[in-house]
C-alpha cells in the first residue's frame, strides 16, 4: 500500500499531539506501520541547535517534511505534530510530498492561555517571552487544509472521528470496521418483515461491519452511483448493490427482519425507492440473460428497495462455531498471531493443488493466510459447505505450517458477478483485516459470461491504494508432468497436454464412479473426504 503523511498544524497546546497519538493507535490497528514525528522530540534530536527565527523554524519544518517523506516512501504512515506556523514552508512541503494530508487544529489564544498550566501564554502576553507563536510571532492558518477541527468547540473524540472519516473518504485510509449489534429481544415489539437467506446474509454482514463503508442497505443515490461508476455517491469504490428488496414499499421507521422464525436484524428504514433491474443486470452482471444465476435471482426479487442503517441481532452462525468469526474477531486473531500482513483467499470449492500453489506463493511474501470460504448460498451442484470445511481443515493441518493460516467462514451469498464481484470480494476481505487478496482466473465467474482475466483488468479502474488492499493477480496454475511440479502459464513452457487439469464436472463424475482423484490434482487427504461423501450419498 502507498504511504502517506498526516500533517498536524496549530498553536502550541491546541491538541495536535493528543490527536496524533490517537490516530497512531487507530491506523496501527488497521495493519499499517506508523511513525509519529512530534515537534518537541524533533527539536531535541533532529533540529538540536536551531533557534526560533523564521529561518530556523523553516529549516526545522523542512527536516520534518524530509523525514516524513522517507517514512511514506517506504509504505509507512508518518504523522507530524509541530506548530509549523508559516504557510509558505508548509505548502512547500506539501508540493514535495505525495499523499500529504493537512489537519488544522484550531483554538483561540484565550482558550489556550486558560488551559496552559505552565503559564507560558500568560508570560508571552505580558511580553516576558519573545518569538512566541500566536502572540509575539505570527501563526498563518492553512487556507485549504484537508480537514480543520476546533479543539475549543469539539471534544477530542469528535475531532478524531472527523479526521478518520476524512482520511477514509480521501482513500488514504481503508474504511474501519464498526459492529452494530443488539439484543434480539429488541425486535419483539417491532413491525416484522420476513426475509430469505440472501437478505439475512447481507443484513448480518452489514451489522458486523463486513461491508464497510456501508452501515446499512443502500439508498437510491448510492445504488445509482454503484451501477454507473462502480463507486458509492461519496466516491468510495463499491461494485455490488446491497439492497433490501421488497415487493412493496414500507413506511419509514424501525422494522425487524425475521428468518426461520427468528429475528436476525433491525433496519432503521429511511425510505424506499424503485430499482432498475434492466440497468442493474447489465451494469453488475454484464448480461440480461436469465440463464445467468445472478440475473435470475435479480428478476425473481422485488422491484422496491428499503434503505436504512442495520443492527445485527446475532453473531455468525453458519454451523461451524470454531470458524464463525466476525471481521473484528478475525482482526484480533491476526494481531494475536503477530501478523502485520495477511492475504485473503476466496473459494466456494475444495482447495485443489492449483489453489494451494497460489496460496503458498503468496505466503512467501506475507505473514499469514486467511482461507475464507464462502458458505452462504451458492448454485445447485456446488459441493456442500460442511464437506468443503472438512477438506479445508485436512489441507491446512497437513500441508501448511502451524501459525501461518486462519480458517474463517464467509457467510456471503454468491452473486456470480465476475469482475464486479472480484472487487466486492476484495473490499470484504479488507474489512476482515487482509492487506492482500488473491485473484485468479475467472474469479467469481460462471458459464462463459466473462473472459478468463476480466477480473484482473477491473482493478485497473482504481488508483493504487484506493481499495485499501493489494491485489495479487495470478494466471492459470496447474501440475505439469514435464516440469514435475506446480507451475503457471507464466512459468511453464510445455503444451497443455502435459498439464493436469480437471473440470468440476469431471471431478464429480470420478467421485460418483469411485475413481480416485489424481494426487497431481488434489491432496490425498482432501480426495478421501470427497470420496467418503460421494459414497455416503449413493
Amino acid at each position: 500500500m502507498s504511504g502517506f503523511v498526516v500533517w498536524f498544524t496549530g498553536l502550541s497546546g491546541a491538541g495536535k499531539s493528543t490527536l496524533a497519538e490517537l490516530l497512531k493507535v487507530e491506523i496501527e490497528g488497521r495493519g499499517r506501520h506508523v511513525e509519529v514525528l512530534d515537534g518537541d522530540e524533533v527539536r531535541t534530536h533532529l533540529s538540536k541547535g536551531l533557534g526560533f527565527s523564521k529561518e530556523d523554524r523553516d529549516t526545522n519544518i523542512r527536516r520534518i517534511g524530509y523525514a516524513a517523506r522517507l517514512v511514506a516512501r517506504s509504505g509507512g504512515v508518518a504523522i507530524t505534530a509541530a506548530i509549523s506556523p508559516y504557510r509558505e514552508v508548509r505548502d512547500e512541503v506539501r508540493a514535495q510530498t505525495p499523499g500529504f494530508f493537512e489537519v488544522y487544529v484550531r483554538c483561540s489564544v484565550e482558550e489556550l492561555a486558560r488551559r496552559d498550566v505552565k503559564g507560558l501564554y500568560a508570560k508571552a502576553l505580558r511580553g516576558e517571552i519573545g518569538n512566541f507563536t500566536g502572540v509575539s510571532d505570527p501563526y498563518e492558518a492553512p487556507l485549504k487544509p484537508e480537514v480543520a477541527v476546533d479543539s475549543e468547540a469539539e471534544s477530542v473524540e469528535e475531532s478524531f472521528t472527523r479526521i478518520v472519516a476524512q482520511l477514509e473518504r480521501s482513500g488514504l485510509l481503508s474504511p474501519g470496521v464498526r459492529e452494530s449489534r443488539a439484543d434480539p429481544e429488541l425486535a419483539r415489539n417491532l413491525p416484522r418483515l420476513d426475509v430469505g437467506p440472501r437478505e439475512t446474509s447481507d443484513a448480518l454482514m452489514l451489522g458486523w461491519g463486513a461491508l464497510a463503508p456501508l452501515a446499512g442497505f443502500m439508498g437510491s443515490s448510492d445504488y445509482l452511483s454503484v451501477l454507473a461508476e462502480g463507486r458509492l455517491k461519496s466516491g468510495q469504490p463499491f461494485t455490488i448493490p446491497v439492497l433490501l428488496r421488497t415487493k412493496q414499499p414500507l413506511k419509514a421507521g424501525r422494522v425487524a427482519l425475521w428468518t426461520a422464525g427468528e429475528p436476525v436484524a433491525i433496519v432503521d428504514v429511511e425510505g424506499a425507492f424503485q430499482t432498475s433491474p434492466d440497468e442493474e443486470a447489465l451494469a453488475v452482471y454484464g448480461t440480461d440473460d436469465l440463464a445467468h444465476p445472478g440475473v435470475r435471482a435479480l428478476r425473481e426479487s422485488g422491484g422496491w428497495a428499503l434503505a436504512g442503517a442495520v443492527t445485527a441481532l446475532r453473531r455468525p452462525d453458519t454451523g461451524f462455531p470454531e470458524h464463525d468469526l466476525t471481521p473484528l474477531e478475525v482482526r484480533r486473531a491476526k494481531a494475536e498471531r503477530g501478523w502485520r500482513t495477511m492475504v485473503g483467499f476466496q473459494t466456494r470449492n475444495p482447495v485443489h493443488r492449483a489453489h494451494e500453489y497460489l496460496q503458498k506463493v503468496a505466503l512467501e511474501s506475507v505473514d499469514g493466510l486467511l482461507l475464507h470460504p464462502l458458505v452462504g448460498e451458492t448454485q445447485p451442484g456446488d459441493i456442500p459447505a460442511d464437506v468443503r470445511m472438512r477438506c479445508y481443515e485436512a489441507l491446512l493441518a497437513d500441508y501448511f505450517p502451524a501459525g501461518r493460516t486462519l480458517l474463517a467462514t464467509n457467510p456471503a451469498w454468491m452473486r456470480y458477478a465476475g469482475p464486479k464481484e472480484a472487487v466486492f470480494h476484495a473490499l470484504v476481505r479488507r474489512n476482515y483485516g487482509c492487506t492482500h487478496f488473491i485473484v485468479g482466473r475467472d474469479h467469481a465467474g460462471v458459464g462463459g459470461y466473462y473472459d478468463t482475466y476480466a477480473a484482473h483488468r477491473v482493478f485497473d479502474e482504481y488508483a493504487p491504494g484506493e481499495l485499501g488492499i493489494e491485489i495479487l493477480k495470478f494466471e492459470h496454475a496447474f501440475y505439469c508432468r514435464a516440469c514435475a511440479g506446480m507451475a503457471s502459464v507464466r512459468t511453464c513452457p510445455h503444451p497443455a497436454d502435459q498439464h493436469e487439469a480437471l473440470s468440476g464436472t469431471a471431478v464429480r463424475q470420478m467421485l460418483a464412479a469411485g475413481v480416485d482423484l489424481p494426487a497431481e490434482f488434489t491432496r490425498p487427504e482432501v480426495a478421501q473426504v470427497l470420496a467418503r461423501t460421494a459414497v455416503a450419498e449413493q
